[in-house]
C-alpha cells in the first residue's frame, strides 16, 4: 500500500524539517514606506475625498452652518421620506434631527425603533468614529446608541465627518482600535454596496446602501 503522506508533512520535508517548530519564526522586517503610504496628518480630508470618490462614494466639504440645508436638499433629491438616526451628540449639537423634522421628514433615532423597523426606512444619517484617508473608508463602532443595521439596511446612507475623525491609513486605525479594547463590532464602509457575482454584471445596493454620501465638516 502506498504511503499516505499529509500535506503538512510534504511541506516539512520540502523545508528540510523533521518536526514542527518549537516556536513561531520571527517575521521579517518590512520597509515602512512599503506599508505606510500616507506619512503626514496634513491633507487627510482631501485624500479621503479622492479615494472615496474612486469607490463611488459621494463626498462634500461643508461648513457646519450650511450642513442642514445641503442635507435636506440631498435627501429630497433621493426621494427620501423616512430617516433613521443614531443617538449622537454630534448630530444633536448640529440640530440635524430637528432640522430634518422641520423639513417634513419622518425621523426616528435608534432608541425609538426595533431592528425589524430598520427595513422600513429610506435612509440613515449617522456620525462616524473614524475615516481612513488612504482607503476612503468610513469606520463606525456599533453600540447601544448606534446599531450596525443602521448602515446596512437603508438604500441611502449619509455620514457626517469631523476633522478629528480622520486617520492616515489602516495601520493607524487598527492601532487606535487596539488601544480602545475589544467588545464592539466595527463596520467599515468603502462606497456603496457592490457585487458582480451574477454573470460578472456589477450591481449596486444588493447587500447594503446603493448611495453613500459623506459630508465633511470644514
Amino acid at each position: 500500500m502506498a504511503e499516505q503522506v499529509s500535506v503538512i508533512e510534504k511541506v516539512r520535508r520540502s523545508l528540510g524539517r523533521t518536526a514542527p517548530l518549537a516556536s513561531a519564526p520571527t517575521p521579517p522586517a518590512i520597509d515602512e514606506p512599503i506599508v505606510r503610504l500616507v506619512h503626514t496628518e496634513f491633507g487627510l480630508p482631501e485624500l479621503f475625498a479622492k479615494r472615496a470618490g474612486e469607490l463611488k462614494m459621494l463626498v462634500s466639504l461643508v461648513y457646519p452652518e450650511e450642513l442642514a440645508k445641503q442635507l435636506v436638499e440631498f435627501l429630497r433629491g433621493q426621494g427620501v421620506k423616512r430617516i433613521a438616526m443614531p443617538e449622537s451628540k454630534l448630530l444633536d449639537q448640529l440640530e440635524l434631527p430637528a432640522a430634518l423634522r422641520a423639513a417634513g421628514f419622518e425621523v426616528k433615532q435608534w432608541g425609538e425603533m426595533t431592528l425589524d423597523e430598520m427595513y422600513d426606512f429610506d435612509a440613515a444619517v449617522t456620525d462616524v468614529d473614524y475615516a481612513v484617508a488612504e482607503s476612503g473608508s468610513l469606520v463606525i463602532k456599533t453600540d447601544r446608541e448606534h446599531g450596525r443595521a443602521m448602515t446596512l439596511t437603508p438604500l441611502v446612507h449619509v455620514a457626517v465627518l469631523e476633522p478629528k475623525n480622520f486617520v492616515p491609513d489602516l495601520v493607524d486605525l487598527f492601532e487606535r482600535l487596539a488601544r480602545e479594547g475589544p467588545g464592539q463590532y466595527v463596520v467599515m464602509i468603502s462606497g456603496p454596496s457592490k457585487t458582480a457575482d451574477i454573470e460578472m454584471n456589477l450591481v449596486t445596493g444588493v447587500h447594503g446602501p446603493k448611495v453613500v454620501q459623506a459630508f465633511v465638516l470644514q
